[in-house]
């Protein structure tokens, strides 16, 4: 008993040790954006503002509006249309077998493993002769190219849980392939819904390559990438970064928080 009390005791004491260091990068984020600039010089990164403000903060969100508000046209578009056809492929791909479908859906999965960098050029080159390149409708169709895949695959492992006999009783009574869908199979599609929808918001919300490279001007910047700009040109404004920083991570944090459960099961695939 005694072993295993030591045991317990180590663990616990790794476990603290473990959550002290993984909230200290948040910690020092915190009270350096409640800094003025005199301070943050003055103390170090992790030690509380002994005259805290607010000035920066409100800067920063001043800065970071229209970013924001594009990031979350981005989030809202990527989500409705990414789980919409997610969603419909995915319940072709499991509920109905046709010549090539296993080929096909492994080829729909190896796309999701493909880098961003290998992908880069080609993209451009295609958003520029479509026209898109440098507003927000290059990263609605980027992210609608990337997110369907992803979304495919999430429904297609719920879709196979649902027993065939549903379908097959749908057939029976006259059902065609989208009325069984839309009668049966989407009510029972809560789950995978929020699933997908998760994991796109985090995807879009912290994507910085692809804003970096396809969006122009400050009116089309997504939020990470104008928060990038927040360094300064000349003197690093450490407290107004933070702040920025906070604005950004706020979002996606709260996901976490609450619903880190469901972005779990979305990529163990159950």
């Amino acid at each position: 008993m005694s072993t295993i009390k030591s045991t317990r005791i180590i663990l616990y004491v790794l476990l603290i040790i473990f959550v002290i260091v993984s909230l200290l990068p948040l910690w020092g984020c915190i009270v350096t954006a409640l800094k003025s600039s005199k301070e943050v010089i003055l103390t170090t990164p992790v030690s509380p503002p002994l005259h805290p403000t607010m000035a920066k903060i409100m800067e920063a969100i001043e800065y970071l509006r229209r970013p924001l508000m594009n990031s979350l046209i981005l989030v809202a578009s990527g989500v409705m249309i990414s789980t919409f056809f997610g969603s419909i492929i995915g319940y072709v791909f499991s509920k109905y077998k046709f010549r090539g479908s296993i080929i096909l859906f492994i080829l729909v999965v190896l796309s999701l493993y493909i880098p961003p960098q290998v992908q880069l050029i080609p993209m451009v080159q295609t958003i520029s002769k479509v026209g898109l390149f440098g507003n927000l409708g290059s990263l609605v169709l980027l992210y609608m190219i990337f997110g369907i895949p992803m979304c495919s695959f999430v429904f297609k492992t719920f879709y196979d849980e649902i027993p065939d006999s549903y379908i097959n009783a749908a057939k029976v009574d006259g059902a065609d392939i989208w009325t069984t869908y839309r009668r049966i199979v989407l009510p029972l599609s809560v789950l995978p819904f929020v699933v997908s929808a998760l994991l796109q918001i985090v995807i879009i919300w912290n994507d910085f390559i692809w804003g970096l490279v396809l969006t122009s001007g400050k009116a089309n910047l997504p939020v990470t990438v104008a928060m990038a700009n927040l360094k300064g040109s000349f003197v690093a404004e450490w407290n107004l970064q933070m702040a920025g920083a906070l604005w950004v991570v706020l979002p996606t944090l709260i996901i976490f928080i609450f619903l880190g459960k469901y972005i779990i099961r979305g990529y163990s695939g159950r």
